[in-house]
């Protein structure tokens, strides 16, 4: 019998069963993930993953309803079971069966034995298996296939044999950590993609290292004692040559017509300049002098309303999209924001800002960045639910972003704890306003609130090198009770290398002006010159004008004072904060943890679970009495030798 004579209704039940079979032999996620949890053991106390339980599904929406899960459009999205002291296997075959699984991580854990079969996880973005205990060789075609894949991390496990010559072939591959490793030979030449991070320093590699990775950091091959090439030291050579006459005329032709091409590309540019329209008087500048542009944003930006039915771009892009990273807000769209009546907050080098008040009274904060065009929108809507899945007391919540090629808006709740005011606009950073000056306590409470945000940052984003990036007075909230919110956290990866440099904190970091790189502690140095400007009440920049010298900075005139023979309270604190007696040893020993913190030895430096633990353990007020004897009853050094001493001794040991 023909197709078209059998009777629909069975053809079609037939086709939706041969489906169902097809789908993963019809299991359900959450059976799916206890199949996973089967073969896993751990060492901590307490039941292993106990919210696990087939009476609840995984995923309500974009609702995590188990411990570890990530969720998306309401399927598993990723896995992110770290510091869980887990062992036993992974059952790849297990995960294979949900097929919406994206990202991975099993780090700071105790999983032996060699790597998973990852490739028959094909979609995999992300890998993250680092601080473990895996071991022996990596096949060649370990990652053979995984076409989307675009972090793996892999450090500090105990990995032998070469790199597995897959990895090279990724073409989205953007990061690769294999550090703390015992892998051998030469490094694979990675001709293809984006990578933009790789750390293979302390293994055992050697010979030249690929010319594709020459502008990569030279502490990313630190610790193997045979690479050579840039950008470490060129490798030998087997016998001393001479330049042929060819090679000479070679170079010199080609400086000539560069030099050409040059002078041609400046006369061009000049007739252009002859030919720009100069900016209308009734037309002011927006930015320094960026023209104000005539589309929706720009509008917006200063403050006026756009047109209701004015939703498209220039470009004929749709702009009334946000893309929402929480469910427990209200929801609106871009054009709401630019019907919206918009205060302009701020226009800085990292991005500028505005305040609307939507038609129902909601106050939002928008921020835009124009410096973000080098990543693909797949990267940063991964990236911004990243972000969005945070949650902390101390973090100004991410709510919604925006994406065009061209720039990006990430939008805020300013309700958020009655947000009022930055750090930077407190008295002690600007005395002309007549308002009284938070005291000691409240500076304490401050600080203590930033180191928390920073401590879970840095356990939520663990494969960011620094995961705040830009740590200043100025991206610190206060609301009314001084709890402070931390705000651009998380941005670096995102945001262009170039401008990065140019404008982040982390990259005017000492490691960073020494050796060009960043590290886990960088945040920690950002940390420690924050702590220095609440207690003394001074702005890093502005401490040139202090009289100590045209370099000085902040960190190098607290040395000064404090390492002279005689030296009191005052001479560092700020004299508004209203320090008595009973608590300036307290507020010595903070100062000596900002320090440490802004030390710029990285390997001197804490790190910033360290450092948190000493900001915590600072109380309101002295409970040494033997402090108390060296002050006098209005709170002077009785003998300031001692307290210089003091502070020396717990800065070096």
């Amino acid at each position: 019998m023909a197709p078209n004579n059998l009777p629909l209704r069975p053809f079609i039940a037939l086709i939706l069963f041969s489906l169902q079979i097809v789908n993963s032999s019809c299991k359900l996620e959450s059976e799916i993930l206890l199949d996973f949890k089967q073969p896993l053991k751990s060492n901590n106390n307490g039941g292993i993953l106990s919210s696990w339980n087939s009476s609840v599904p995984p995923c309500s929406g974009d609702k995590e309803n188990w411990d570890g899960v990530i969720c998306q459009n309401g399927t598993v999205w990723g896995l992110k079971l770290e510091n869980m002291g887990l062992s036993g296997a992974i059952d790849v075959e297990s995960l294979n069966d949900l097929p919406g699984l994206r990202t991975i991580s099993f780090m700071n854990n105790n999983f032996e034995g060699t790597i998973p079969a990852l490739n028959k996880l094909g979609e995999l973005k992300t890998v993250y298996l680092s601080n473990n205990k895996f071991s022996g060789n990596i096949e060649a075609n370990a990652f053979e296939g995984m076409h989307s894949l675009k972090k793996v991390h892999l450090e500090n496990n105990q990995f032998t044999g070469p790199i597995p010559s897959s990895l090279s072939t990724l073409a989205k591959l953007m990061e690769l950590s294999l550090d703390g490793n015992q892998f051998e030979g030469q490094i694979p030449d990675f001709k293809l993609g984006v990578l933009r991070f790789l750390n293979v320093s302390n293994n055992r590699l050697q010979g030249p290292i690929p010319a594709s990775l020459s502008q990569m950091n030279a502490s990313s091959f630190s610790g193997n004692t045979n690479l050579c090439g840039a950008p470490l030291n060129p490798c030998p050579s087997a016998s001393a040559s001479k330049v042929p006459i060819i090679t000479i005329v070679l170079v010199a032709v080609s400086v000539v017509a560069l030099l050409a091409v040059i002078v041609a590309i400046i006369i061009v540019l000049q007739k252009r300049s002859h030919q720009t329209p100069q900016t209308s008087a009734s037309s002011p500048p927006l930015h320094g002098h960026r023209k104000v542009a005539s589309d929706d944003l720009d509008r917006a930006e200063q403050g006026g309303a756009s047109p209701a039915h004015s939703t498209t771009s220039k470009k004929g892009e749709n702009v009334g999209k946000l893309s929402f990273l929480r469910e427990d807000v209200e929801k609106f769209d871009l054009p709401d924001l630019l019907k919206a009546s918009a205060e302009v907050l701020g226009s800085g080098y990292f991005g500028s800002s505005y305040k609307a008040a939507l038609m129902t009274g909601k106050m939002m904060v928008v921020k835009r960045f124009r410096h973000m065009n080098n990543v693909g929108r797949e990267e940063f809507q991964e990236h911004m639910r990243r972000l969005g899945r945070l949650r902390h007391n101390n973090l100004l919540p991410v709510v919604a972003f925006y994406y065009r090629k061209e720039e990006k808006l990430l939008v805020s709740d300013v309700t958020v704890n009655k947000m009022q005011k930055k750090l930077e606009e407190l008295e002690i950073c600007n005395r002309s306003r007549g308002q009284p000056c938070p005291d000691w306590p409240t500076r304490l409470r401050i600080i203590k609130g930033v180191a928390k945000g920073l401590l879970y940052l840095y356990n939520e984003l663990p494969s960011l090198i620094v995961p705040h990036g830009h740590l200043k007075s100025s991206n610190v909230l206060l609301n009314e009770s001084f709890e402070p919110l931390l705000t651009d956290y998380g941005l670096v990866p995102v945001v262009n290398l170039e401008h990065a440099e140019d404008v982040l904190v982390a990259y005017k970091s000492p490691e960073y002006k020494q050796s060009n790189r960043v590290t886990k502690k960088t945040d920690v140095w950002s940390l420690g010159i924050l702590i220095l400007e609440i207690l003394t009440g001074k702005f890093p920049a502005n401490i040139l004008q202090q009289g100590k010298g045209g370099d000085t900075d902040l960190v190098t005139w607290v040395h000064s004072v404090v390492r002279e023979d005689q030296w009191n309270g005052d001479e560092v604190f700020d004299k508004d904060m209203g320090a008595a007696k009973n608590c300036e040893g307290e507020m010595v020993k903070l100062l000596k943890i900002g320090m440490c913190c802004a030390e710029s030895d990285v390997e001197k430096r804490w790190d910033m679970k360290e450092a948190v633990e000493k900001i915590e353990e600072v109380k309101e007020k002295d409970s040494d009495e033997e402090f108390y004897s060296s002050y006098t009853s209005e709170g002077d050094v009785k003998s300031s030798r001692g307290l210089s001493d003091d502070f020396s001794y717990n800065i070096n040991g």
